[in-house]
This record gives structure tokens, C-alpha cells and sequence, in this order.
């Protein structure tokens, strides 16, 4: 029986991954860590997602979270990140990570971390979504230059980075694909008086409204044909299995960056 910890429990991807995790066979809940001053520190993390009981209280403090658990699942936000890494690589804790927003300076903490202990880090963990981007990369090789690409992505209000960092991903896997830097091809905004489109681009537009789980869709306009790949997430339940499947498979792995693709074998190797 696998041992889970979820960091961030409280939060709406930690009570989807409750919820999934309380339906497990292969799965126990060993620990769940809270920010400091939510109402809810002491209560059975079942509380938090409405889930009755579970036997695990909410707590702030990390070491204690964890000092069962043979992985720790991380929805929070960058600003943990430090603390989250620190707190597993003391515990020899594997790590899933599906936070989104983080600066180079923290892609870099990751990779540190990832000397001492498993970890997989993925912006979007929806085993859908995975295998979207695959076939986006895929058909970019093959289209090549002579299509335009096009990026939309949907997420509900209260989202805090744009674009989402599976619009991001997204585009990496483009631009990679056709040989290119997406930090030299990006555009991120369009507005006034720009001209013409530069050859190359891979434009990104964003929504941001009411309850929308994630909506992508990745447009390849040529002269005459139009090719979309669209993805659509119905629950966030999709992001919680996928990191639960990730936890199973990174529980086995010595220490490293992994990434979905290497959890769902399409990396190639």
C-alpha cells in the first residue's frame, strides 16, 4: 500500500486529490498539510473536501505531514516551492509536483532537488492533456513552416498566471519540435497597429472567467486548410488521477527530474 501525503489539501486540486485518493485500493493517506492560519488546521482532512472522515488531520507543519508518506503530492503555489523541497529532500520523500508559474530561478531548485530525491514536475497533470501535447508535437514537425500557429487557452477567475503554463508547455513542444526557441517566437499579445504576421509565430490568447476547469486549443492555420487540436477538462479530477498515477510510478524511481512523459512513456525512452 502505497503512502500519500498531499501538500496543499486545502486547495481546490488537494480536495480533487483527496476525493480520489479516498476511492484508492493501492492508496493511503499518511499525511496533509495546510497553509498556517486556515481555519481548518486540526480538522480530519476529509473535512476539507466534504469527504467525511479520513484519518489524517490537517496540519502546517511538513516534517510531520511527511515522515510517513513514501511520496508527497504538491498542488500550492510558487511560493512554497522552497519549503516543499527542503521538507522531502529532509524526509527522503519522492515528490509530484503540478504547480505552475515558476521562475528560472525555481525550475533550477527543482533540479537540484531532483539529485536527492525522485521527483516529477509537470504543468499539467491530465494523462489526456499529456498525450495532446505529443500529437501537437507531432504534427508540428510534420507541417512544418508553412502553417501558422495559433494557442487558446480557457481558465476559470480565479487562475493567477497567464498564459497557463500548459499553453506554455504547449508551445515548448512546438517550437522544439521545428527546431526553434519559443522564447524567440512567442507573442503574447497582439494590440494597435501591428502589422503583418512574422513568419514563425506562435501566438497565445487567453480567458479567464467564471468556473472553467482548462480549455486548449492549439490551431494550425496554412493558405488553404485549418487543423485544431483541441483539448477540454470536465473536472480536476482529471489533474488528481494523473498526479496519483505519477506518485505510483515515481514511488519505484531513484532520484531524478522526471516529467509525464516519462510516467506515460511517450518520452522515447
Amino acid at each position: 500500500m502505497l503512502k500519500v501525503a498531499i501538500i496543499g489539501a486545502a486547495g481546490r486540486m488537494g480536495k480533487a486529490t483527496l476525493a480520489c485518493l479516498a476511492g484508492s485500493d493501492e492508496m493511503r493517506l499518511t499525511g496533509a498539510v495546510t497553509e498556517p492560519g486556515d481555519p481548518l488546521l486540526g480538522r480530519d482532512a476529509g473535512d476539507a473536501a466534504q469527504l467525511g472522515p479520513l484519518g489524517v488531520a490537517l496540519t502546517d507543519d511538513r516534517s510531520d505531514a511527511l515522515h510517513e508518506a513514501d511520496v508527497a503530492i504538491d498542488f500550492t503555489l510558487p511560493a512554497a516551492l522552497e519549503n516543499n523541497l527542503d521538507a522531502c529532500e529532509a524526509t527522503g520523500t519522492a515528490l509530484v509536483i503540478g504547480t505552475t508559474g515558476f521562475s528560472d530561478a525555481q525550475l533550477r531548485l527543482l533540479e537540484r532537488a531532483a539529485r536527492h530525491i525522485p521527483l516529477v514536475y509537470a504543468r499539467n497533470m491530465s494523462v489526456g492533456v499529456n498525450v495532446f501535447m505529443d500529437l501537437v508535437a507531432r504534427a508540428a514537425s510534420v507541417l512544418g513552416d508553412g502553417y501558422d500557429v495559433e494557442i487558446v487557452e480557457a481558465h476559470h477567475r480565479f487562475k493567477v498566471d497567464a498564459p497557463s503554463g500548459t499553453a506554455l508547455a504547449l508551445g515548448e513542444r512546438i517550437a522544439g519540435a521545428t527546431g526553434r526557441s519559443l522564447n524567440d517566437v512567442a507573442v503574447m499579445s497582439r494590440d494597435g497597429q501591428i502589422g503583418p504576421r512574422a513568419a514563425g509565430e506562435i501566438g497565445f490568447s487567453v480567458i479567464r472567467g467564471g468556473n472553467i476547469v482548462g480549455e486548449h486549443t492549439v490551431m494550425y492555420v496554412g493558405p488553404e486548410e485549418q487543423l485544431e487540436f483541441r483539448h477540454t477538462a470536465q473536472d480536476r479530477k482529471t489533474f488528481a488521477r494523473g498526479a496519483l498515477r505519477a506518485a505510483r510510478w515515481v514511488s519505484a524511481r531513484p532520484p531524478g527530474l522526471y516529467s509525464m512523459a516519462d510516467v506515460l512513456g511517450l518520452s522515447g525512452e
